[in-house]
């Protein structure tokens, strides 16, 4: 499976450092993944949905270990990759990627 494109979109927020979408294989998109800022570091998070019980469900995940590693590895190289690219600077906050 081969990721063909990696998208990123830089925020200026306290924990949200960025959105990110990828396509896989050129036929399959997913959106809204985020990189937050942890106590422990950078952390690539799925899309999800909030439940009722105001608890949190990824809408799309990776299923194997060696998928989820091969998928962060391959988002953060591309963050910084972006991060470079714009100086470190990103939208002010309350914009959103899907307005562009």
């Amino acid at each position: 499976m081969d990721i063909t494109e990696i998208r990123v979109h830089l925020r200026n927020e306290e924990k949200l450092k960025a959105f990110v979408t990828i396509t896989v294989e050129s036929c399959f998109v997913v959106r809204n993944m985020k990189i937050i800022q942890g106590n422990k570091g950078l952390i690539l998070c799925m899309p999800s949905r909030k439940l009722a019980d105001g608890n949190y469900k990824d809408i799309a995940h990776p299923i194997t270990m060696e998928f989820r590693k091969f998928l962060e590895d391959k988002v953060m190289a591309a963050y910084q990759e972006e991060l470079k690219r714009s100086g470190g600077k990103a939208p002010l906050p309350g914009s959103h990627p899907d307005d562009e």
